[in-house]
């Protein structure tokens, strides 16, 4: 009966710690997975979630960061976009340039 109720009491830990309360939590269910980052200035990344703070301040592995750029072209007027892909061993990334992160990468 013992053993019952510490199971129980394990249950209900795991289930607390795998539910969304605050918004947070969203990104502490990511860690130690692939996620999708985009960024001011036509940037995005997608990377292994290492580790986070308040600030949304995260440490990425095995990173690919893709930098989009648009350009005019002078003689036509047309729209030029260029794209620069990179791939970084681990990446530190400033809160204050987040704008979205998926928990999973829906896009590859």
């Amino acid at each position: 009966m013992v053993v019952d109720q510490e199971q129980e009491k394990q249950q209900e830990n795991q289930q607390q710690q795998q539910t969304v309360k605050e918004p947070l939590d969203l990104v502490r269910l990511s860690l130690n997975e692939r996620v999708f980052v985009k960024l001011r200035n036509e940037r995005e990344l997608r990377g292994k979630l290492h580790s986070y703070d308040q600030h949304l301040n995260m440490l990425l592995g095995e990173c690919e960061e893709l930098t989009t750029k648009r350009e005019i072209d002078e003689e036509t007027f047309e729209e030029i976009i260029k794209q620069q892909r990179r791939f970084v061993p681990y990446l530190f990334v400033r809160g204050d340039a987040v704008s979205l992160i998926s928990p999973s990468d829906i896009r590859s």
